[in-house]
């Protein structure tokens, strides 16, 4: 059983990778801030309350629990905050993970799986996008991370230093055990907007642009359950922990849904019929955004269980109802 430090391991994804590693066995150090993580969240390990930019406090965790990887989740992701405050991220996803590196490299420690994602490609030239398509990112958050992974390459170039690269599309779902799921305070994404809107906790739900080349004239993207994500870093990390090497991986389905299919499938599921409005597009948002996943079911054997849009939003909303009432409850107490 491997030794592993999960930074942002209350968090939507990380909290969903914890759950997993701990029910495979794992020794489980978790570092988070808590700024968007809940400890709730947390069902394996022992959570450190930390900032990723805390060099001192990381050398200090390191030393005593001398981790064999390092799997990195902490980051902002909202696309719409990262150009009104671009200094927040570049701050905090870029300058706060070569602290991290920086500390990793201090106490000789060599391995990390780092949250990537779609944003790195920018608006691509090739659907699907594989991941040797040039990287153009168009905002300050898929800039934050490609910072990132070009420092990654020259310090595996110049070092024994490896890394596992996985560039996320469109993470949805929740734990089909009901036990965690998204909780951001303010949620960006489709799918939980829709899902919130159908709980009446918004008005209306906005459609951004219906005049894309795309067969229905909204954006397509490729949603991927956030389990079979987790999966993919379990395997990312055997395969790290026995190669000295380093890797970029998609992780996505490798075909994707118009944002209408997934209102309509979202009504479906829920069965209610709340209130669309169809509205401009949002500057930068690609078309289309589908992985080539041919590289990740090659190279780590992954075969993602959930490939299923009813599924993912099934267990969406099942979390969504559910993390309602443990709102309503928590605030009694």
């Amino acid at each position: 059983m491997a030794k592993i430090m999960v930074t942002g391991g209350a968090g939507y994804i990380g909290s969903h990778v914890v759950k997993l590693l701990g029910e495979y066995g794992h020794k489980l150090i978790v570092y988070d801030d808590l700024s968007n993580g809940n400890k709730w969240a947390v069902l394996y390990g022992d959570l450190i309350k930390g900032n990723v930019g805390d060099e001192e406090l990381l050398n200090k965790v390191f030393k005593q629990f001398k981790p064999d990887i390092v799997m990195h989740f902490a980051a902002f992701i909202q696309v719409n905050e990262s150009v009104k405050n671009p200094i927040k991220y570049y701050q905090n996803n870029t300058s706060n993970t070569l602290t991290l590196i920086k500390a990793m490299i201090n106490n000789n420690i060599n391995k990390l799986i780092f949250s990537s994602t779609a944003a790195v490609y920018g608006i691509p030239s090739k659907i699907p996008v594989p991941e040797d398509h040039p990287l153009k990112p168009i905002n300050p958050y898929g800039q934050s991370k490609t910072f990132v992974e070009k420092i990654l390459k020259d310090i595996s170039y110049s070092s024994n230093f490896n890394y596992l690269s996985l560039r996320y599309f469109n993470v949805a779902g929740a734990d089909p055990d009901g036990k965690i799921g998204q909780a951001y305070r303010e949620s960006t994404h489709l799918i939980t907007r829709a899902l919130k809107t159908a709980k009446g906790e918004y008005e209306k739900l906005q459609i951004f642009g219906t005049d894309y080349p795309t067969k229905d004239g909204t954006c397509v993207r490729d949603y991927i359950h956030v389990v079979d994500l987790a999966e993919a870093h379990i395997l990312a990390m055997d395969y790290l922990l026995n190669q000295n090497v380093s890797e970029v991986f998609n992780c996505g389905y490798g075909h994707g849904f118009t944002v209408r299919e997934v209102v309509n499938t979202v009504k479906k599921v829920t069965q209610i019929d709340f209130l669309v409005e169809e509205t401009d597009r949002r500057e930068g948002d690609p078309p289309e955004l589908v992985a080539d996943s041919s590289k990740i079911k090659n190279v780590l054997k992954w075969k993602p269980k959930y490939d299923n849009l009813e599924f993912i939003i099934k267990t969406a909303w099942e979390w969504e109802k559910k993390y309602t009432t443990k709102i309503k409850n928590e605030s009694q107490l």
